[in-house]
Formats: C-alpha cells, structure tokens, sequence
C-alpha cells in the first residue's frame, strides 16, 4: 500500500516562503512522476510542479520562477521550494506519485498566504 505524507504548509505573509515535503512508501518501485497540485476554494484541482524520473520537470506559468521542484531519489521525497508567495497561491496542496498508470494522492496540506 503505497502512503504519501506532506508536510511544511502553514500561514505565510505575502511575498513569504515555504518548502513542502512529501515522503512516499510501501513500492518497490520508483516513482516516474512526483508533484504537486491544488485546490483553491471553489476551483478545480490544477497542476503546479512535476518532476520526473530524470531531472525534466515541469511548472504552471503561474509559478513559474516562484516554485522550484526538486526530489530525493533515496528517500522518495519530493520538495515544492515556494517564494515571492502571493495571496492568489493559498489553496490546499496535495502531492502525487506515479508509478505506471497508478497514481497516489495525498492527503493535502494547507497553504495559506495573507496580504
């Protein structure tokens, strides 16, 4: 059974940072894909940052030079390094891990940002 744990939301003042982390276990496997997602209230889940089983990667425009992606191959963890924060980035974020055509889902963290 493969778990996702995130952690490092919080509250932040606009133009903040925060780092998130996600740990995957319970594959054999490595993961092709890990990322990150999310949910404002009221809009649909969108993509934000993928990172893939070599260095591409891949940003929304709307991160793009805010975010970077970056993981730990050892320890399954992927990062999500979040600078310059704005109000319009709150929204509950959620990793993901892709192995194959399986996808895993975590159970989100919140991230906040006041102006």
């Amino acid at each position: 059974q493969v778990q996702l744990v995130e952690s490092g939301g919080g509250l932040v003042q606009d133009g903040g940072s925060l780092r998130l982390s996600c740990t995957a276990s319970g594959s054999r496997y490595s993961f092709d894909v890990m990322g990150w997602s999310r949910q404002a209230p009221g809009k649909q889940r969108e993509s934000v940052a993928q990172i893939f089983a070599g260095i591409n990667s891949y940003y929304a425009d709307s991160v793009k030079g805010r975010f970077t992606i970056s993981r730990d191959n050892a320890k399954n963890t992927v990062y999500l390094q979040m600078n310059s924060l704005k109000p319009e980035d709150t929204a509950v974020y959620y990793c993901l891990s892709v192995i194959g055509h399986q996808s895993y889902w975590g159970q989100g963290t919140q991230v906040t940002v006041s102006s």
